[in-house]
């Protein structure tokens, strides 16, 4: 049998290890050097921890407001995304407790506030489970029910101006400074709805130290301002009565 030409052999085998060594190659084009860049993705501004809200405000950012001052036990009225009088008052409130300047107008240090309140002061070493404290230099009172605060709510007391009115039954005016009085009381009578007073009305008032009571008003500003009654907000005196029982310990002062 005749053998094939050694050329032959050879050039077969240099064949043969071209296609085994090519065999892990990768078969194709070279890659492009020209690939544009890809673009990145914008990162999400994000949302501000402390946003700036003033009366007026509406959103979501206002429901949260309401929802963390009613955990809280300051009543900013109904939870509906509107910074209105209602939470208006309940944010004096929580500032008067905290010592912080009293504005409308909400800033971050209010809400580091709220994220680490201060609790409310007693106002008497005597501390019974129920009873009222009412801070007369902050414009705010505490209910406490079972030992903890049920509500806290602003107020505005007497204004301490000099006025002259006439007492129920009397012919003649009293002249007196409008000022509510200090010291330790129960509360006393009632009425319900709108009581007429020689002095103006009063809504669902609470006899807590002879003619001074804790009643609802229309007006209740930032600032003292009755004859020397314990005014508070309508909506939180439409359920002020069914908190307070009578005879309750009600604790006046003011701290320095």
């Amino acid at each position: 049998m005749r053998g094939r030409p050694k050329s032959a052999v050879l050039l077969a085998g240099a064949v043969l290890l071209t296609a085994c060594n090519g065999a892990d190659k990768a078969v194709g084009p070279p890659p492009s050097t020209s690939a544009k860049p890809t673009t990145p993705t914008p990162t999400p501004t994000p949302t501000p921890t402390h946003p700036k809200l003033k009366p007026g405000a509406k959103g979501a950012d206002v429901e949260n407001l309401q929802r963390r001052l009613k955990e809280l036990n300051y009543d900013p009225g109904k939870v509906d995304g509107k910074y209105g009088p209602s939470t208006e008052t309940a944010v004096w409130a929580f500032q008067a407790v905290n010592h912080m300047k009293q504005k409308g107008t909400l800033g971050k240090s209010f809400w580091e506030a709220l994220d680490h309140p201060e609790q409310p002061r007693p106002m008497a070493k005597k501390r019974e489970k129920d009873r009222v404290d009412v801070d007369l230099k902050r414009q705010y009172l505490v209910l406490y029910k079972d030992g903890r605060p049920r509500l806290i709510s602003h107020i505005s007391s007497g204004s301490g101006e000099y006025y002259c009115a006439k007492d129920r039954g009397a012919t003649v005016p009293r002249c007196r400074y409008a000022t509510t009085g200090t010291g330790d009381f129960r509360t006393g009578r009632r009425a319900s709805g709108w009581e007429t007073s020689p002095l103006g009305r009063l809504y669902n008032p609470i006899y807590f130290n002879g003619g001074i009571a804790f009643h609802g008003a229309l007006d209740v500003p930032r600032d003292p301002a009755s004859h020397g009654c314990v005014r508070m907000p309508m909506h939180i005196a439409e359920y002020f009565p069914d908190l307070l029982g009578t005879k309750v310990p009600v604790h006046v002062r003011r701290p320095r």
